[in-house]
């Protein structure tokens, strides 16, 4: 029996790769050996996927992630994930006419809050992230209370996400100031766990340097994939 053929819409590069690298490394647990689903990944260029961003055109970001999502079909892909928080606003607009399904980020985010018992999240991540309702609408439908940052807050942790993060650039001041802002949404508004909501942060993030307990999106994202690999192959049988 062969696992599904796992689909990759990529966007940003840096948490394509670590997502990318965990189905990869992770599946062999599950499967024996060095076995691992099939990955296809297909990635526009950033810049193409930034520009519609800046001017808020989401149905455009969705046009480019459905024409990501035709491309893994025709070449086997049997359902697709996509890497990124930011641009799963987008999704909605293109969702219905996908050739082959798609798991959401943060439907595996609030899953995996559930199993662990939290009940109030803080949600970090690009400004268009944190000001919309991908994290909301997914963490309130399983009854989790969410708290966003501040203006100010978001703005600086935007900063660094396109100014470094997304570039491979990690300074020890951009990991001092997210463990600043995620000690004050502990500490503050009572959160007990922090989403890494930009797949780049668990970059620099994890349980051994964050205030709060970390619900890693990109990895997340990724073991959803493999069980969703894995149980196929069990359907199709």
């Amino acid at each position: 029996m062969t696992p599904l053929h796992i689909g990759i819409a990529a966007c940003s590069a840096e948490g394509a790769a670590l997502c990318y690298r965990t189905i990869c490394t992770e599946a062999p647990a599950l499967l024996g050996g060095h076995g691992h689903p099939e990955v296809t990944m297909h990635t526009p260029s950033f810049d193409d996927y930034m520009t519609p961003i800046y001017r808020g055109d989401w149905p455009a970001v969705g046009e480019l992630m459905l024409r990501s999502a035709e491309k893994l079909a025709r070449v086997g892909a049997q359902f697709v994930i996509c890497p990124d928080n930011t641009i799963h606003q987008a999704l909605p607009f293109i969702e219905a006419r996908s050739p082959i399904p798609w798991l959401h980020i943060a439907d595996s985010v609030a899953a995996e809050a559930v199993a662990r018992g939290f009940r109030r999240i803080a949600i970090t991540g690009t400004r268009w992230l944190t000001d919309s309702e991908v994290y909301p609408q997914k963490l309130s439908a399983r009854s989790l209370e969410w708290v966003r940052p501040t203006v100010p807050e978001r703005d600086e942790i935007n900063r660094i996400i396109m100014d470094e993060l997304v570039r491979g650039i990690f300074k020890p001041e951009g990991i001092a100031y997210f463990q600043k802002v995620i000690g004050r949404l502990k500490d503050e508004e009572g959160c007990d766990a922090v989403v890494l909501g930009c797949t780049e942060i668990p970059l620099i993030l994890n349980d051994t340097n964050a205030p709060l307990p970390t619900l890693d999106s990109t990895r997340l994202l990724a073991r959803a994939a493999i069980r969703r690999a894995i149980e196929g192959q069990a359907e199709a049988a």
